[in-house]
């Protein structure tokens, strides 16, 4: 297949699913209402509560859940062939993704901004809420350490690209004081701190910053402590909406060189239905998450966006059209994996050799490059989108991680409440896991929770829709899908980890490098038993959830309990800073 004609069909399937299946699931099913009053303006606080012009609150929104899952798991996926991988990016979005997102943002606007712990509490039951909160902490834990690392070993290994960070940390202050102490104009503001991101881009290849990757590890924890502590609208939303504009900028050149270079592919359609991480089914849809559905966004819209809507008009827009723009910067990742190569055995030995991460950055270099962008700046460029793309991610989860923990434990432990203590236990589990490097074994399982995350999602979203007396089949289905599958992927996931726990034992097999095979050993039965804790909570709420969603099917859900015992800390009155 030729790049372009992929192009071609994912701008057609985002045009059709964002202006006719998205608009008629908006008017026809949920009845938006441009006159009710939304969480962001009943409960404004000036820290999470804000009402915020949607055009900012998109750039947040896409920069917030696009992470570097959409340009690892296309890349990746290639191994089945250039199928699969394309046909789970464009019908996963069209029929799942985006009403993922747009319903957890939906749920949250219409029950006055709660988080998913207080919605489960009510939707589900007081088990419930205990497990999914559980589960939500472990599941950013991960999050956080995983794209720690990441960010560490990229700043180490380019030293190009940590002055273009720092540089987004100040242009992003600056942006949130302007506009919102200042009330510039939001146009003049974005420009103006747009230019100044890309110049500090370009001054990192003149001025490199050296640092070692227990150093960096330190500056991405603080970078995200402090978004966690700050008021969103001075920190979080000013760098994650800046930060949106350097990854449109990327995609929009990867598209006009995709255009002048119109490259074939050279994978092949499909290869096989086994490959070494696994088959196709289930295992495609836990390797491609972002850029399809993501459980990640759930939290993103709920917990985040939920409370900053100034309209429910906008909810759309917001949601629905950020989800169908990352689908897109998954289609250009799997388009640069299957096209910047002469051979289908060039890429897999770019693969082994490069990492995804790496295949993506060689390739954008070489499409900007074809457009007369300059070699050494196309690789900075490169390495600062992937930077941003995943440092931004890891402040939001660091901000929800202290927000879970109040729910947790903030009624039996008052100081957990403290914003700073919630965000420091944060930030110091994270720095144990990355410098210990026992992230990395947990890692084999995000995929499954990840994905888990979502069919959770879809299952609150379908239980309100039910409750509500509407249309409840666009999310059940969806959710009967995902959580199946998932599951069938932690089984198997469950399974080669006890295999290869065994193989290690029996000194069949050889520990990763740098490692003991005790280490080895354990990593992997530890991995096995968090595997098996998530598949038998996901069949607990499973079984509480499918119970409650018959019961709204039948009208006899009843009146909602209390709000769980934590939840008012998450609604502040008018005026009232969240402890």
């Amino acid at each position: 297949m030729n790049s372009v004609v992929a192009l071609v069909i994912g701008f057609i399937v985002a045009g059709i699913g964002y202006y006719w299946y998205a608009r008629y699931f908006d008017e026809r099913v949920i009845q938006v209402d441009p006159k009710k009053a939304t969480p962001a303006k009943m409960y404004m606080d000036g820290v999470d509560f804000i009402p915020t012009s949607k055009h900012v609150l998109f750039g947040y929104q896409f920069k917030s859940i696009a992470a570097l899952g959409p340009v690892l798991g296309p890349i990746i996926s290639l191994q089945w062939g250039w199928l699969p991988g394309l046909l789970w990016i464009l019908l996963g979005t069209f029929f799942i993704g985006w009403i993922h997102d747009y319903s957890s943002a939906i749920i949250g606007l219409r029950n006055d901004g709660e988080t998913f712990g207080a919605l489960s509490y009510k939707l589900i039951s007081p088990r419930g809420r205990v497990i999914l909160l559980s589960f939500m902490y472990f599941y950013l834990l991960l999050i956080v350490s995983a794209f720690g690392s990441i960010v560490a070993s990229m700043l180490q290994g380019t030293p190009s690209v940590p002055l273009a960070i720092l540089a987004l940390m100040a242009v992003g202050l600056l942006s949130g004081y302007l506009i919102y102490k200042k009330k510039m104009d939001i146009l003049a503001v974005t420009i103006l701190m747009v230019v100044l991101s890309i110049f500090a881009i370009w001054l990192g290849t003149v001025i490199p910053i050296k640092g070692s990757y227990g150093a960096w590890v330190v500056f991405g924890l603080l970078f995200s402590f402090i978004g966690a502590v700050l008021p969103i609208w001075s920190y979080t939303q000013p760098i994650n909406y800046i930060s949106f504009y350097l990854v449109a900028l990327g995609m929009l050149g990867a598209v006009l060189g995709i255009l002048v270079g119109h490259p074939n592919f050279s994978v092949p359609v499909f290869t096989t239905f086994s490959i070494s991480v696994g088959p196709l089914w289930p295992i495609l849809f836990v390797t491609i998450a972002c850029g399809a559905i993501s459980g990640w966004h759930s939290l993103v819209s709920s917990s985040g966006t939920a409370r900053q809507l100034e309209n429910e008009t906008d909810t759309r827009y917001v949601t629905g059209g950020s989800m169908f723009l990352e689908m897109l910067l998954g289609l250009i990742a799997l388009i640069i994996g299957a096209a910047s190569f002469a051979t289908f055995d060039e890429y897999g030995a770019n693969l082994k050799a490069l990492g995804p991460a790496g295949i993506f950055a060689a390739g954008l270099g070489a499409l900007l490059n074809k457009l007369g962008i300059g070699a050494e700046f196309g690789k900075a460029f490169a390495g600062a989108m992937l930077v941003v793309l995943a440092i931004t991610i890891m402040q939001l989860a660091v901000r929800f991680m202290r927000i879970a923990t109040a729910e947790i434990a903030g009624e039996g432990v008052p100081l957990l409440r403290n914003t700073y203590v919630g965000a420091f236990v944060a930030v110091l589990l994270t720095y144990i896991l990355v410098m210990t490097g026992t992230w990395s074994y947990i890692w084999t399982l995000f995929g499954g929770a990840n994905q888990l995350m979502a069919a959770l999602a879809l299952m609150l979203a379908s239980i309100w829709l039910a409750k509500e007396g509407k249309a409840w089949q666009f999310t059940y289905y969806p959710m009967l899908f995902m959580l199946v599958t998932t599951i069938a992927a932690l089984v198997l996931t469950t399974r080669n980890l006890i295999i290869t726990a065994s193989k290690l034992s029996a000194g069949t097999a050889s520990p990763p490098a740098g490692q003991s095979v005790g280490v080895a050993i354990g990593g992997n039965i530890i991995c096995a038993a968090i595997a098996v804790f998530l598949i038998i909570a996901a069949l607990v709420l499973a079984y509480d959830g499918l119970r409650m969603f018959g019961k709204a099917r039948a009208g006899k859900l009843g009146k909602a309990p209390a709000a769980a015992p934590t939840a008012k800390a998450q609604r502040p009155p008018r005026g009232c800073r969240e402890l």
